[in-house]
């Protein structure tokens, strides 16, 4: 059984910074791509970075140069810095592991998700 569990949310001024975790457990961590998503009240999950095995990345437009993914294989653990937060960043964050291994992540697709986090809150205020 896998299992993803996001650290790292709260509440930070705009123009503040966080760090989320994502540990995860049950399988090979390496050997998926691994993905951020975020929704906020009223709308749609959306993709904000996704990173594959071999460390390709990809990001969503309105996050790039300030949001950074990266992933530590030695310890199974997923992270998203993010910085120059915006009030439009409030969301809940997902950590999303690919639904099958060796896969590379395209388009930022939710579709692609085998399993999901159960969210870690972020809240910027103005």
């Amino acid at each position: 059984q896998v299992h993803l569990v996001e650290s790292g949310g709260g509440s930070v001024q705009a123009g503040g910074s966080l760090r989320l975790s994502c540990t995860a457990s049950g399988d090979t961590f390496s050997i998926f791509a691994m993905g951020w998503f975020r929704q906020a009240p009223g709308k749609a999950r959306e993709g904000v970075a996704t990173i594959d095995t071999d460390g390709r990345t990809d990001y969503a437009d309105s996050v790039k140069g300030r949001f950074t993914i990266s992933r530590e294989n030695s310890k199974d653990t997923l992270y998203l810095q993010m910085n120059s937060l915006k009030p439009e960043d409030t969301a809940m964050y997902y950590c999303a592991r690919h639904g099958s291994y060796g896969f590379r992540w395209k388009f930022l697709d939710s579709g692609a998700a085998g399993y999901w986090g159960q969210g870690t809150q972020v809240i910027v205020s103005s």
